[in-house]
């Protein structure tokens, strides 16, 4: 995964807050995968306009602490799920 992939949400897929959880959800066909709140700060970015530099960015703001290399195995375990698809420049 390159910093200039633009993540985006894969179509059959949509992000969610499961208030019987109290926790953000990824919701596929047949699946849900419970997110801890960064992760879900970092679904929420996956937009297909922002890079992984701009995730990552964006998210320096927020945490303390954002490795690159983290946020980044993190999306490609989700497009590996077939979460979270890629687009390149």
């Amino acid at each position: 995964m390159r910093s200039s992939s633009r993540p985006a949400l894969a179509s059959h897929v949509r992000l969610a807050y499961d208030r019987s959880r109290g926790e953000h959800v990824l919701l596929g066909p047949e699946a849900v995968l419970v997110l801890n709140p960064p992760g879900a700060s970092v679904v929420d970015l996956c937009d297909g306009r922002r890079t992984v530099a701009d995730i990552v960015a964006n998210l320096r703001g927020r945490y303390d602490r954002v490795a690159d290399e983290e946020v980044a195995r993190f999306l490609q375990r989700l497009v590996r799920k077939r979460y979270v698809e890629l687009g390149d420049d």
